[in-house]
């Protein structure tokens, strides 16, 4: 490994506990700033059975020594038990969702990804051309629309009218409109980043010296053209795999996705603080994780990038 290379991710790598840590900080105190607790329901339990629950999950100490008792236990790998899933760890709790999330999520990104460049890479061939204009008029309406509108909008056609697909994430093909929804906006926003980054690539000079040379036009377009293209493409890749790959919250719950979403907002809801630090963290991670490989892929496919 080149030497500049390992000390940049050693620089990043700094980064990111550094980051983490902030994240971590920030989310245990504000969380325990906000009107309300786990115990708290419609049916609240009495005084004294609030004093021990708290005192069992050690809600009743200080917040500094919360704080600092709970950064001991992730040092251990030890999220905590769940405060409102009785007898089931947070650990077991977001393993257990993220592998529905990553099914889901990594079909998504890498439909995305793929539809993207290949229509992106078609606009820029017919550029002005009527497929051009048809597929810019249809990525910019997606773009524009939020994914739970197009998961709302899928659900009610092929769930309710049609009944093509099962609205329950569980049952077979319950994943195909999921996938859909969080497919949408990515694929049509590569599209447009692929298109605008080709569109530059094919009007520089080695490209026009290649097509003078006689190069074949399929050459010229996967060889050299599309390979500097894809150079912004990945830069939105890395965060766009850890969005997705956790799960869209909103999606997940409109299609009852056993997922790592759906723990995530069940969580907030139930003031479960064990859960809402443990999927933070877990989807904190991810992300410095996804945008540490994005910038090293950068540095692979174009040489001339700078890591200083």
């Amino acid at each position: 490994m080149d030497s500049k290379l390992a000390l940049y991710i050693v620089k990043r790598l700094t980064l990111a506990v550094i980051t983490i840590f902030l994240i971590i900080t920030i989310t245990f105190f504000v969380m325990h700033e906000v009107p309300g607790g786990p115990f708290l329901s419609e049916k609240a339990p009495s005084a004294a059975v609030t004093a021990a629950l708290e005192a069992k999950y050690g809600l009743d100490k200080p917040k500094s020594e919360q704080f600092v008792t709970y950064l001991k236990g992730i040092m251990k790998g030890d999220f905590g038990p769940s405060i409102k899933q009785r007898g089931r760890d947070v650990t077991t709790v977001i393993m257990k969702g993220f592998k529905v999330s990553f099914k889901l999520g990594g079909t998504a990104a890498v439909i995305a990804l793929a539809i993207g460049i290949v229509l992106g890479s078609t606009a820029a061939i017919f550029h002005n051309r009527t497929i051009d204009k048809i597929i810019m008029v249809v990525t910019t309406g997606l773009v524009a629309m939020p994914s739970f509108i197009v998961a709302t909008l899928l659900l009610l056609v092929f769930c309710v009218w049609m009944g093509i697909f099962p609205a329950n994430g569980n049952e077979p093909g319950g994943l195909i409109l999921p996938i859909i929804s969080l497919s949408l906006y990515p694929m049509s926003y590569t599209t447009r980043l692929t298109r605008s980054s080709m569109l530059d690539v094919l009007s520089q000079d080695y490209i026009r010296t290649a097509r003078a040379k006689g190069v074949m036009p399929v050459k010229v377009i996967f060889k050299h053209a599309l390979r500097n293209a894809l150079t912004p493409v990945i830069t939105y890749a890395g965060p766009m795999f850890a969005y997705i790959i956790t799960g869209s919250l909103v999606v997940e719950k409109i299609f009852a996705v056993p997922g790592l979403g759906k723990e995530f907002v069940s969580s907030i809801i139930n003031r479960d603080y064990t859960m809402i630090m443990g999927t933070t963290i877990f989807l904190g991670v991810l992300i410095v994780i996804m945008m540490l490989v994005t910038d090293i892929l950068y540095k692979v496919f174009d040489p001339r990038v700078d890591l200083g």
